[in-house]
């Protein structure tokens, strides 16, 4: 059996994100960091389960999270969109995809996203002892409150934590679990 730790153990689901995504694997590609800041918030106030089963669906029908598509999104789409039984069918949760497209796209024109997160971690993944859960932090508070700065929506420090978490700034692996000390390689290329 594989120690893992105990939130992934109650589904396949959760398995999968927490042996190949979670948490010790940092993200460096500036539209797999957009999308995984998107589908994190709109995982608030719902289970992250709820959201991987949707998330092939729904970055089809996201135009797969880009951000040059998204900024185009009308009133006619986002009521295609609020049909789509698919998809977290949340009206604000939907036009916060649209805003924040548009905050990302202005954030690219000074720096890449991966930059502006990574500072704050100073670019190196902080490794928390996994016997406290915590859903944040001094750190995801101040970017919480630079992302809203900079028009970004559903980016309350909770959620950022869970996305730092997500992303691989933060290694919240339990201790025993076998992520924990895995080599923290790249999951995606730099930009």
């Amino acid at each position: 059996m594989i120690n893992r730790c105990q939130w992934a153990n109650s589904s396949e689901w959760l398995k999968k994100y927490h042996d190949e995504e979670w948490g010790g694997k940092p993200f460096h590609n500036d539209q797999k960091l957009f999308e995984m800041l998107i589908l994190e918030g709109k995982s608030c106030g719902l289970s992250w389960e709820l959201i991987l089963k949707k998330r092939d669906h729904m970055k089809k029908v996201f135009d797969n999270f880009d951000p040059e598509i998204l900024i185009k999104y009308d009133e006619i789409k986002i009521q295609s969109l609020m049909s789509d039984a698919g998809i977290i069918r949340n009206k604000l949760k939907i036009s916060a995809v649209i805003e924040n497209a548009k905050a990302y796209l202005r954030l690219k024109e000074r720096q890449t996203f991966d930059d502006f997160l990574w500072k704050y971690v100073n670019y190196e993944p902080i490794v928390n002892d996994g016997s406290q859960r915590i859903a944040r932090n001094k750190i995801s508070d101040r970017l919480s409150k630079d992302l809203k700065k900079s028009g970004f929506k559903f980016v309350g420090s909770i959620i950022i934590y869970s996305f730092m978490q997500a992303i691989g700034m933060v290694n919240d692996h339990e201790n025993m679990c076998f992520c924990k000390f895995r080599s923290p390689q790249s999951h995606n290329i730099k930009n």
